[in-house]
């Protein structure tokens, strides 16, 4: 069978696209590579949140593979020996901690300021960020060069787009995050837009390929049948999900409002699980090898209501006094959404493992505590295996304040890129970090 294969179908007069996951029909007989010897895809992502973490309850106790959690990273225990702390390392860059912390974990680099507003500045990227390196390294292997997706709405300031994106191409120029899963979900599937009127009495787009998966199913094997019923039933459930969360519009030819604030507040949990099944498939399809998840902005203002949080979380961070208690849960509730993403990529078989073993995720945030905005003893953890470029479940923790450059630049190469440098001027390294090397 060809290594990309595609159902297709029409239905309500638009062409429907069903991807399929790799098969065993697909693979050699170990399920370690493609069936004509060449490797099976790694991917390099990026999951940010903004406002950075209390280090009371997040640095780990221990290093290497013997390290244990503290409360805000224990969340992370299911997936444990596939994400690694890094600890101890610090912006080079820093004049101004939003800024820095985010344009130094993302780019390596310092911010391009554009202006100024109130008693603080404006800016922008100056170079393009980690994902879109990745991005230009994976281009034209997959549909889709990048997938950027949202999950917390935007309520922060009028600083530029440092503060509004995670994803920059360069000054200015972004990839702004989708945070409407049904659009994420129209734009995978190529059905595109519809009026609610023909949203409600169109198709599943499953049924428009039902002929093309039956003669499938007929001709693999009995694991990959049972490997293409867990994939459509993924499918369909996203399906059922979004449906069940877009209520009639109210407007004619308006779009249906995307898990719609109840009683005020965001369905923070709910976009999440969606927009990590949504991720999950297009990787698991080959849709993409670079992505993007902007939890929540830097220097958000998303109110953490899950953790008692009755304020946005950037206000908190200044106005709540120490140890900052909600602060902390509002963190910890952020883990556990990670984890959230995380086991679903572990949960998503591909060749003789799972996607997360061939993941390198950059999780990370643009300071370390809001309270005083500092840009050392910076957050970081890599995710992933990076198809076995990566150890997995180890801490490593720096001595003499290292750049973060580090850590990019080994999640970069954990995702196979060949790199040899990642950042600019005070924020340029060569050398990655070995200890988390496999």
């Amino acid at each position: 069978m060809k290594r990309r294969t595609f159902l297709r179908g029409v239905v309500g007069g638009a062409v429907a696209t069903v991807a399929l996951p790799p098969l065993e029909a697909l693979l050699n007989t170990h399920g370690t590579a493609w069936a004509d010897g060449a490797e099976l895809p790694t991917r390099f992502g990026v999951w940010f949140w903004g406002n950075g973490v209390r280090r009371e309850h997040w640095l780990p106790d221990g290093e290497g593979a013997g390290w244990q959690p503290r409360d805000e990273l224990r969340p992370l225990t299911p997936v444990r020996d596939y994400v690694s702390p890094v600890t101890g390392l610090e912006i080079k860059t820093a004049t101004h901690p939003h800024h820095s912390g985010m344009t130094g974990i993302m780019t390596g680099a310092r911010y391009h300021q554009v202006g100024t507003t109130r008693d603080t500045i404006v800016t922008t990227f100056a170079h393009p960020s980690c994902d879109q390196i990745a991005a230009a390294h994976f281009e034209g292997q997959t549909p889709y060069r990048s997938l950027e997706l949202g999950v917390c709405r935007f309520r922060g300031t009028d600083e530029g787009t440092t503060f509004q994106h995670l994803s920059h191409n360069g000054p200015n120029n972004v990839n702004p995050s989708e945070y409407d899963p049904r659009a994420v979900f129209d734009r995978l599937f190529g059905m595109g837009p519809t009026v609610p009127q023909v949203d409600r009495a169109r198709r599943s787009v499953l049924d428009a390929v039902h002929g093309q998966i039956r003669a499938l199913q007929g001709k693999v094997g009995a694991r990959d049948r049972a490997r293409l019923d867990q994939h459509f039933e993924s499918v369909r459930a996203i399906e059922l999900r979004l449906d069940a969360a877009n209520p009639v519009c109210a407007t004619p030819g308006a779009p249906a409002a995307d898990y719609p604030d109840v009683e005020g507040r965001e369905q923070i949990a709910e976009r999440n699980r969606a927009m990590s099944d949504l991720l999950a498939v297009a990787l698991a399809c080959d849709l993409t090898r670079a992505f993007s998840v902007l939890f929540s902005s830097a220097g958000s203002g998303v109110i953490v209501w899950p953790a008692g949080a009755q304020n946005g979380m950037h206000q908190m961070c200044h106005d709540e006094a120490a140890p900052q208690p909600t602060v902390h849960r509002a963190v910890t509730f952020i883990m556990e959404q990670l984890s959230v993403f995380l086991q679903r990529l572990r949960d998503t078989p591909e060749g003789d493992g799972n996607l997360l073993d061939r993941c390198s995720i950059l999780c990370t945030t643009e300071l370390s505590e809001g309270n005083v905005h500092s840009n050392d003893e910076f957050p970081i953890l890599i995710a992933g295996k990076g198809g076995g470029r990566l150890r997995g479940g180890t801490h490593f923790r720096s001595r003499g304040s290292q750049n973060t450059s580090l850590a990019g630049l080994t999640a970069l190469r954990g995702a196979g890129l060949p790199l040899e440098s990642f950042g600019h001027d005070a924020g340029r390294v060569t050398d990655s970090i070995g200890a988390l090397e496999a």
